[in-house]
């Protein structure tokens, strides 16, 4: 059940000062289109499940696991079965500096059947398995064991993304110098977002052409440039304007857009909410 839903943003609420939440769910309930800030991840018990995330239709069977990005519009129709459905606070992990190579992860919805990898689905599916021992177990390290297993199990499936654009890289690049390379622009990157970056710039430094580089640069991270650049805006952008003191505005300007209305436009086909209506939710969600 969706407690608290204004128009399509879902206010995650966390029982007992808790950051995770889960429910072992065996209502026949339809959930309508929504998004929040948590991570979720969802794994069917007892009859197959389906999920439309982004627009796109996932078909689970019985212990198969579907991971959905925060921000990410979803839906579920009404369904028999049963299903562990697992929420949490995403700042947890998007706040660590250490973590950060983790978040191409939340890029989009992320499918885990043993067809796609018997070895990341066995680890998932534990890591699941243990999150839900531990989420009803009495021990006061209990969530800190469960953010454990969550970034146990995030880490292997971007190890194993990383692996598969290895293999694709097999023809685009010539040797681990250019991988090394590659790795280094990455960190450029991820440590000048909210500077003006353009694609043939940072393609130069690379030693790359701006074609050759936006293909080895997709298939590295599952987006394109500039839908890696606006993410980090994005996200940068959230933790700003949580912070009253600061405008709209201002927070565009810190957070690297070069304009209000380039902000607004990136904000809402993100999140699906205007700034400014950002700001109003989360001071609803954090007054309740």
């Amino acid at each position: 059940m969706i407690k608290n839903l204004s128009g399509e943003y879902e206010t995650v609420e966390y029982e007992n000062q808790r950051f995770v939440m889960l429910y072992d769910n065996d209502e026949i309930e339809e959930y309508p289109t929504h998004w929040h800030n948590a991570v979720e991840v969802i794994i069917p018990l007892h009859n197959g499940f389906t999920v439309t995330v982004g627009g796109t239709d996932y078909h689970l069977n019985e212990k198969e696991i579907i991971i959905i990005p925060p921000g990410e519009l979803h839906s579920m129709p009404a369904q028999e079965g049963r299903r562990i459905i697992f929420q949490c606070d995403n700042s947890i992990i998007s706040d660590i500096p250490a973590l950060e190579a983790l978040l191409p992860v939340f890029s989009e919805a992320f499918y885990i059947t043993p067809n796609v990898s018997k070895e990341l689905y066995i680890l998932s599916r534990k890591s699941i398995l243990d999150i839900y021992s531990e989420y009803y177990s009495k021990s006061t390290l209990a969530d800190v064991k469960i953010y454990l297993c969550l970034i146990n199990m995030i880490t292997a499936v971007r190890e194993f993304q990383l692996t598969q654009a290895a293999d694709a890289f097999s023809g685009e690049m010539a040797g681990r110098e250019d991988s090394k390379k590659f790795n280094m622009v990455m960190k450029y990157i991820n440590q000048n977002y909210m500077f003006e970056i353009p694609l043939e710039k940072i393609a130069d430094i690379a030693g790359y052409s701006k074609y050759h580089f936006s293909r080895i640069f997709k298939k590295y991270n599952n987006v394109s440039y500039i839908q890696y650049i606006n993410g980090k805006r994005i996200k940068a952008a959230e933790r700003l304007l949580i912070d009253p003191a600061l405008s709209v505005t201002e927070v565009a300007m810190r957070a690297g857009f070069s304009s209000l209305t380039t902000f607004n436009r990136a904000f809402k086909k993100a999140k699906n909410c205007t700034p400014t209506e950002f700001k109003t939710l989360y001071k609803i969600s954090d007054e309740q």
